[in-house]
């Protein structure tokens, strides 16, 4: 009887051990995560890796590109462009060891205009662990099974910007929501992730022909929308070129929309908006403002529920993470990291990064924030809302301007010439 109970007690314990471990454990289906807001719920991924060092796999890519990858369902996907953007790829490899198991080409017979530093291909795709949907702006919307069979693929219009896209669509509820644009037509959509069909559109305005405003200035969002819930009511909050606006999930009505993103160099938008309880902070690109708003209300709430609005800014191109009631931003000139209080938009520290400038956006992952600069540096601090404290230094050394995914004790990061599976 006493060895029986020792076999069922460690039964019992190992089958507590492995529901625990699996409880930390989770796919990296989206560009920032599960939940869109660049937080992990990993508790053991590395603190410190190398070219040679924590590298479990790594894979070459055919060429450079600013999507990041994501993980689901055993599989690692991420896209690539060739021929100046006339054939736009989604990779599908093993996550176990980088094997390629599909690439899915769609063949574009345009050269679209972009921006020499950012390539075609600069979507993040999205997944259920079923199927995997891909945006790729004009080329078309495009959804397909983990073996690579193409479901169905929609044309959305055509989206012209002389500096190109890199809005990434996300999920809710069998929906697929998606920030089309810049161009001259855009529109905030959702699709059924089952069809392609589409259940809403709803027109954002824009001024000229969507590249330039009224005065001649520069205009144009690549904000990923991102899902907010208040007083148990879902929204869909994403920043525009001239505001945030909030949208009803199942119908596209905006509930509530705040104004404030329009800057003195043009009206420019390319972080996602960061939550912050009941705020939202929205962050103006090229210098532009900073917007912090309670979201409550319903249409036009700039009057009632603009807290402040900050101008000039560092060049924010990364989003930031709120964590420890402190919003956490790095930034891509001056390179420099900073500690904000979302509640009034003033600086609590900020240091140099001792780095590149950082496109990637932040991640949270086991109390440490990680982030990737332009030269492949991964730079890792502490969320510290008194000062910067920083723990490691991360160099691959090959340019990357991606998000990493953080998944069941591995990171996965995409730089210009390969995807890392960097783990212990």
């Amino acid at each position: 009887m006493t060895s029986l109970f020792r076999v069922l007690c460690f039964a019992f314990s190992y089958s507590i051990l492995l529901g625990s471990t699996s409880l930390s454990a989770e796919d990296w289906p989206a560009f920032r995560g599960p939940r869109g807001n660049g937080i992990s719920l990993e508790t053991e991924v590395p603190l410190k890796w190398s070219q040679t060092e924590n590298i479990v796999w790594k894979v070459r890519l055919p060429t450079s590109g600013n999507s990041s990858p994501i993980v689901s369902n055993g599989r690692v996907f991420v896209t690539c462009a060739e021929n100046e953007g006339r054939q736009r790829s989604l990779y599908c490899f093993d996550r176990k060891n980088g094997q390629k198991l599909w690439v899915r080409t769609v063949n574009f017979d345009r050269v679209m205009p972009t921006h020499k530093t950012n390539n075609y291909c600069g979507s993040t795709p999205v997944a259920d662990g079923e199927r995997i949907v891909v945006w790729h702006s004009s080329a078309g919307l495009f959804c397909y099974d983990f073996a690579g069979k193409e479901l169905w693929n929609r044309n959305l219009g055509e989206f012209e910007h002389i500096w190109g896209y890199g809005v990434s669509p996300i999920l809710h509820d069998g929906k697929i929501i998606l920030h089309s644009g810049p161009g001259k037509r855009v529109f905030m959509t959702a699709i059924d992730l089952a069809n392609g069909k589409t259940i809403w559109e709803t027109d954002e305005p824009v001024e000229t022909d969507g590249q330039y405003n009224n005065d001649r200035k520069y205009m144009g969002s690549w904000s990923t929308p991102v899902l907010a819930k208040m007083s148990g009511r879902e929204l869909i909050v994403c920043s525009m070129p001239l505001r945030v606006n909030a949208y009803d999930p199942e119908t596209g009505q905006i509930v509530w929309s705040c104004d404030g993103l329009r800057g003195k160099k043009g009206d420019l938008v390319y972080t996602s908006p960061v939550l912050a309880n009941d705020i939202c902070v929205a962050l103006g690109g090229y210098n532009g403002p900073a917007i912090g708003l309670r979201m409550q209300g319903t249409g036009d709430i700039t009057a009632t529920e603009r807290l402040w609005r900050e101008e000039p800014n560092p060049q924010r191109i990364s989003t930031g993470v709120f964590t420890k009631d402190h919003l956490f931003m790095a930034n891509a000139g001056p390179n420099i990291f900073q500690c904000l209080n979302p509640s009034t938009g003033k600086i609590v520290w900020q240091e140099r990064s001792g780095g590149a400038a950082c496109w990637g956006s932040l991640i949270l992952a086991n109390d440490h924030l990680y982030v990737t600069d332009q030269n492949g540096t991964t730079h890792v601090f502490k969320p510290n809302a008194t000062r910067f404290e920083k723990v490691a230094q991360n160099e691959l050394k090959e340019r990357s301007n991606s998000t990493p995914a953080f998944s069941d004790e591995q990171i996965f990061l995409r730089t210009f010439q390969h995807v890392y599976c960097i783990g212990d």
